[in-house]
């Protein structure tokens, strides 16, 4: 092995690379092993393997495998010495982001952390249904305790400036735990919808409001199931959900008893006209939404008949 490309490969990791373009894995073991949906075909279950401490992929969908550079070869269809060029400008602009990734990447671990220190969190999140600890850390759930996030990045050696003037564009979500005000959003633009990339080549998607209800449907084997974070789709989230000529769109937003989501239910219905997508409104008992549902004892097959009883919008 040239020994210019394997300090290539050591210095720009695969399961890195393949994060950073939006591909979502799972850990499939206590090894340093993780799985998601494969990047080079089309699937609905996951079947493409990375094995991080060799630092190499294997699909058992298609069948193929090998290294990083071989990855780059299949995804973008190049040859190899234009896959090599690739990872170099790849690396490059690693080096130029790395005070920024390197905080962005500390401060999810720390909230990861401090979820796992702190019972009071996971008591919230027992009772909000979530039991997973697999796909709390999937989707990235931590625990932002009061005034400790500045102390602990400034010990890692992160100045307050690059705290202030993040060179990236960051939204963050949040609930409180306790009687604060429950909603924490930055008042920035939502970006697409969440965790599209887990869900963009699935033929049928289910689009709920929260993350939470996100959570739970996962967590009950509905992992075609995405979030607007609200019921107000973006212009970017809406080109996303109608990019696949034929997809069934299943709309879950909150049965409220002032008909709010069921009116947004149909104020989106208008702006679905215009696209090749299918979209059907799925009825909850009235007063629920996807989380609540679940944690009223509601269980898969429930869920699933509601899906059945869809009616088109």
């Amino acid at each position: 092995m040239d020994p210019d490309l394997e300090q290539l490969k050591q210095h720009l990791p695969m399961l890195e690379y393949l994060r950073r373009h939006n591909w979502t894995p799972r850990r499939h073991s206590a090894r340093q092993e993780f799985v998601g949906l494969c990047p080079l075909h089309v699937e609905t279950r996951p079947s493409f393997y990375v094995n991080a401490a060799k630092n190499l992929f294997y699909c058992h969908g298609c069948g193929n495998g090998g290294d990083l550079i071989r990855f780059v070869e299949l995804f973008l269809h190049v040859s190899f010495r234009q896959s090599v060029a690739h990872l170099q400008q790849e690396l490059a602009a690693k080096a130029r982001s790395a005070p920024t990734a390197e905080l962005l990447a500390q401060t999810a671990a720390y909230y990861q952390l401090q979820l796992h220190c702190a019972p009071e969190a996971v008591r919230y999140l027992e009772r909000r249904g979530l039991r997973d600890s697999a796909i709390a850390e999937e989707l990235g759930i931590g625990y932002a305790p009061g005034g400790t996030l500045r102390r602990h990045l400034a010990a890692q050696g992160y100045p307050l400036d690059l705290l202030l003037h993040n060179g990236r564009v960051v939204n963050l979500y949040g609930r409180s735990i306790g009687t604060a005000f429950p909603h924490r959003l930055l008042s920035r633009s939502k970006g697409g919808l969440f965790a599209w990339e887990s869900v963009s080549q699935c033929s049928a998607v289910i689009l709920v409001e929260g993350l939470f209800d996100l959570a739970v449907l996962w967590q009950s084997g509905f992992r075609n199931t995405t979030s607007a974070l609200g019921t107000h789709l973006n212009s970017a989230q809406l080109d996303q959900l109608c990019d696949r000529r034929g997809r069934l769109i299943y709309i879950v937003f909150d049965q409220d008893e002032n008909q709010a989501g069921q009116r947004a239910s149909q104020q989106l219905r208008l702006r679905l006209e215009r696209t090749a997508a299918t979209a059907f409104t799925v009825r909850l008992p009235v007063g629920h939404d996807p989380n609540s549902y679940f944690v009223s004892g509601a269980t898969a097959a429930d869920f699933a008949a509601c899906l059945e009883g869809a009616q088109p919008l």
